[in-house]
């Protein structure tokens, strides 16, 4: 046996299908495509939904429910233990601090304070909500919270304002001597 005689193993890869080259291959003539209409022309693709002409399931099927997903208000959140675990006795507390410190990503969103955990450190919250549960720990505690209201676009603090204009080129400072003297020419 020489090396130009050793072949694959019968089988281990699969023939290639060629289409619409006559009848020995299976697939010639209409290409496995059937005689005519949309599906037999080229860049023919039928909707997601499609179910062959009768009604879809998505038209079939009743709407029912309720969906605020363009309104509604969202909040970090965050609980009294997470807290009590992460930050030292009498630290002041609000979404800027929580984000710079890497506990929330980023300043988007208004903070909602939960009371799930323990508190026995001091704190000073400033929060858009808190639960009556995480209110009674923190005064328990020694601690206060601060309720401010949520405004309606709260702008993300964390990312720079936006690209800025390049300041204006400082003029050369002018003397008394040079005023005097444009003032005598005019």
């Amino acid at each position: 046996m020489m090396i130009h005689e050793i072949t694959d193993k019968v089988g281990k890869y699969k023939a290639r299908k060629r289409i619409g080259r006559g009848p020995g291959s299976g697939v010639g003539k209409t290409s496995g495509r059937g005689h005519k209409g949309a599906g037999s022309r080229a860049g023919y693709s039928r909707r997601a939904n499609f179910e062959g002409g009768q009604m879809s399931w998505t038209r079939r099927l009743p709407k029912r429910g309720f969906t605020n997903v363009n309104f509604r208000q969202q909040y970090h959140v965050i609980n009294v233990g997470m807290l009590d675990a992460r930050l030292d006795d009498g630290a002041e507390v609000n979404v800027k601090v929580l984000s710079d410190m890497g506990i929330l990503r980023d300043t988007k969103f208004p903070l909602k304070v939960l009371g799930e955990g323990d508190c026995t450190k001091k704190f000073s919250i400033t929060a858009a909500k808190c639960s009556e549960s995480a209110k009674a720990k923190i005064e328990k505690a020694g601690g206060s919270v601060t309720l401010v209201p949520v405004k309606k676009w709260m702008r993300d603090t964390t990312k720079p304002a936006g690209k800025k204009g390049k300041p204006a080129k400082a003029k050369a400072p002018v003397t008394k001597n040079e005023t005097s003297e444009e003032q005598q020419e005019g």
